[in-house]
């Protein structure tokens, strides 16, 4: 599953954008998480991210443990 942060959706081109606050990027990072307190080990959520916003929206999942893989949209499994 795809969560926008900022609410971005695909972009006019059909293309996937960055999960940051008000970002129209386009997004070449997937970021596998889960909440252990709410997810199963195996599930994931993903967010999305730009060059710009890859660390930032790393780091954020990253300090509450949530973080589990950064892999290249092309091959990551969204969906």
């Amino acid at each position: 599953m795809i969560l926008p942060l900022g609410g971005a959706g695909p972009s006019d081109a059909g293309g996937l954008v960055c999960s940051a606050k008000g970002c129209r990027a386009t997004a070449v990072w997937a970021l596998r998480w889960n909440n252990p307190k709410l997810h199963d080990a195996e599930r994931r959520k993903t967010w999305l991210a730009c060059d710009e916003h890859r660390t930032s929206l790393s780091d954020f999942l990253g300090v509450r443990g949530f973080l589990r893989d950064v892999e290249p949209v092309g091959e990551a499994r969204l969906g």
